[in-house]
């Protein structure tokens, strides 16, 4: 059976933590070192994934006075914001190790030995998608990927205690917009394993990720530490991640990605969409919904929004309705076409456009 290497770095400031990321994924394509399983953690940190601009995912100005790091990662995905209550892990692979699989091929099978490995701790945990573990439509983890060369990255953060006071204040999402409170409306989409666990225990959630990731690959680990390679990578690496340049890479004015709201009445109730709107390519960042849609079960609206992200304006309504295709809902509940309508008229989009 082959050996893959376990590493445990601890708690770290952010540029430290995405220092070694960057060292460990060099030394994985230079077939340095083995495949690698680590576990990390976060000084608080606002994670910016690897193209996004802090202006559109965060208060700067909040963060700063909270003492939050702003970041930015070697990954992709969503933004994150992390501190020493979440536990992080990550994933080196080789091409070899998962074959010529797409990223987001490769990502769910990850995911869905993450969602297994949080199974085990007595709560139905699932991969909703290559980049989100949910328990009962609640995002409980977050993942994202990279990769260079024959190199490959997948990198989460694992809620263990979620913060939603903080996330809904520092976040710059449209919980806000609402209508109810923020952290009553961050609670309902993310929660922390001791939202639903009396107790939890981190060396438990990482001896059943281990675990998880051995039977999915059929390899074993075996606890090691960072070499003087990598330690050099990481020296190099710093220096660069330490820098406002950095952190500043891709830079966006807030204004170019508004957070929008619209209201649609349907027989039946009422459906409030807020949008996270990219008008210069059209996509839907993200969209919230609330209102009396009549849907059950609940967690089906959650489910929908999570389908959402990153959405193509011009691929909207095939998407809705693909959505709802396995999941009839009653007659007077919100159907896709009036969901499809909420989102366009909170963009400022034309009703009849062609989808």
């Amino acid at each position: 059976m082959e050996r893959w290497r376990l590493l445990d770095t601890g708690l770290a400031s952010a540029a430290h933590n995405i220092a070694i990321s960057r060292a460990l994924l060099e030394a994985r394509r230079a077939d340095e070192i083995p495949s690698t399983l680590r576990f990390l953690r976060y000084a608080p940190s606002a994670l910016l994934a690897c193209r996004q601009s802090a202006a559109h995912e965060f208060d700067t100005a909040r963060c700063a006075l909270d003492g939050v790091a702003l970041q930015r990662r070697i990954t992709g995905g969503a933004a994150w914001l992390a501190d020493e209550r979440q536990l992080g892990w990550e994933l080196y692979l080789h091409r070899r190790d998962v074959g010529r699989a797409d990223m987001r091929t490769i990502g769910k099978r990850i995911a869905h030995a993450a969602a297994t490995a949080v199974s085990a701790l007595g709560i139905d945990a699932r991969c909703r998608s290559a980049d989100d573990i949910e328990i009962e439509g609640r995002t409980v983890g977050v993942i994202g990927a990279a990769a260079e060369g024959d190199a490959l990255l997948f990198q989460a953060v694992l809620y263990l205690e979620l913060d939603a006071v903080r996330l809904a204040r520092l976040a710059r999402v449209p919980f806000a917009r609402a209508g109810q409170d923020a952290a009553t409306q961050v609670r309902a989409r993310v929660c922390g394993l001791k939202d639903v666990l009396r107790r939890v225990e981190s060396s438990a959630v990482r001896r059943n990720l281990a675990e998880a990731f051995e039977s999915e690959f059929d390899v074993e680990f075996s606890d090691g530490d960072l070499t003087l390679t990598e330690h050099a990578r990481f020296e190099r690496a710093r220096c660069e991640i330490e820098t406002q340049g950095w952190i500043e890479l891709a830079r966006a004015d807030a204004s170019s990605m508004p957070l929008l709201d619209a209201t649609h009445t349907f027989p039946g109730g009422r459906l409030r969409a807020v949008v996270k709107y990219d008008a210069g390519a059209r996509v839907i960042r993200d969209v919230w919904f609330s209102g009396n849609v009549g849907l059950e079960p609940r967690r089906l609206v959650a489910d929908l929004e999570a389908a959402l992200h990153d959405t193509p304006m011009d691929v909207l309504a095939r998407r809705v309705e693909w959505f709802f295709r396995s999941r009839p809902t009653t007659a007077k509940a919100a159907q896709p076409a009036d969901f499809v309508a909420a989102v366009r008229l909170a963009a400022g989009q034309p009703l009849a456009a062609s989808s």
